[in-house]
């Protein structure tokens, strides 16, 4: 028996996808601060037009996902985060059936409702979730730009705006956890790092409260604690985290103790790491 495939577009699903909508940002007045590092909003905003895919490289905590919310709303476009794991299914993705007041009704996923609604979608993290999982993303990453869910027959094509977005740390991955060549090649790259120091200055003041001189010492900080990489250290010290550091001290904790909870603490329990760390905080606070 030949299965019938339901082709829609998402503007006419706008009713079920309603109910669905939870999690999908609408783009606020407010912009979202970023500083960009350099012509990545213009490729980013090229790469909208045309319906290409993109994908994030670049350490934690340098800026991948505010970028993200910055075009969203620079785009006027809603945006659908969703934050990628080792238990990610393709239904967790695509939608299932649920059991709602005694009758069974389909819910659709996060992805769907990107889809439907022509938003930015963007997988936080895509190598955490397994690749079967992964592939469910390819047909909307080409020209046909179309979702099947095998569970309804419907095979979706994205509506106007829809953008798919994935980002990954390749530091931090090992090779069981790397991105499959056929999953890459279907995406425009764009590359992260830290922001050079006067940027990263600016950002941790903007986003802490805290002067530009006590900012700027956090950053001269941060930069010789990511020289222990050579040493043994998994990951460098973000700007997320100097952002945090900073919002304790602008909240009256003293520097050398907002350091070591908000600095020092989540990177490492090593000793000799701590303690070579806690020099550097001496020296340079």
């Amino acid at each position: 028996m030949t299965q019938q495939i339901d082709i829609t577009r998402g503007r006419a699903t706008a009713a079920r996808t309603q109910e669905s909508a939870e999690g999908v940002r609408m783009p606020g007045a407010e912009e979202p601060y970023y500083v960009p590092a350099g012509r990545e909003i213009e490729v980013f905003a090229a790469c909208h037009g045309r319906g290409l895919p993109v994908m994030l490289k670049g350490p934690t905590g340098c800026g991948k996902t505010r970028f993200v919310e910055h075009m969203a709303w620079r785009l006027k476009r809603p945006l659908v985060t969703i934050a990628c794991h080792d238990d990610l299914s393709a239904s967790d993705l695509t939608g299932r059936y649920l059991i709602r007041g005694g009758e069974t009704v389909w819910a659709d996923g996060p992805l769907t409702t990107a889809v439907r609604l022509g938003a930015i979608c963007y997988l936080d993290e895509v190598v955490e979730a397994r690749q079967d999982t992964v592939v469910v993303i390819h047909p909307l990453t080409d020209d046909r730009r179309l979702l099947p869910i095998d569970k309804t027959g419907e095979l979706i094509e994205a509506a106007p705006g829809f953008q798919l977005v994935i980002s990954y740390n390749p530091g931090y991955q090992h090779a069981l956890k790397d991105l499959k060549p056929s999953t890459r090649q279907r995406f425009v790259s764009l590359e992260f790092d830290f922001p050079p120091p006067a940027a990263e200055t600016t950002i941790v003041a903007h986003e802490s409260g805290v002067d530009e001189a006590t900012a700027a010492r956090l950053v001269r900080l941060a930069a010789r604690v990511r020289n222990l990489r050579d040493q043994g250290l998994a990951e460098a010290p973000s700007t997320r985290l100097l952002v945090s550091t900073a919002r304790l001290i602008a909240g009256g904790i003293p520097a050398d103790e907002a350091c070591r909870a908000g600095l020092v603490a989540p990177l490492t329990d090593d000793p000799d790491l701590l303690a070579a760390i806690s020099d550097l905080i001496a020296a340079t606070l």
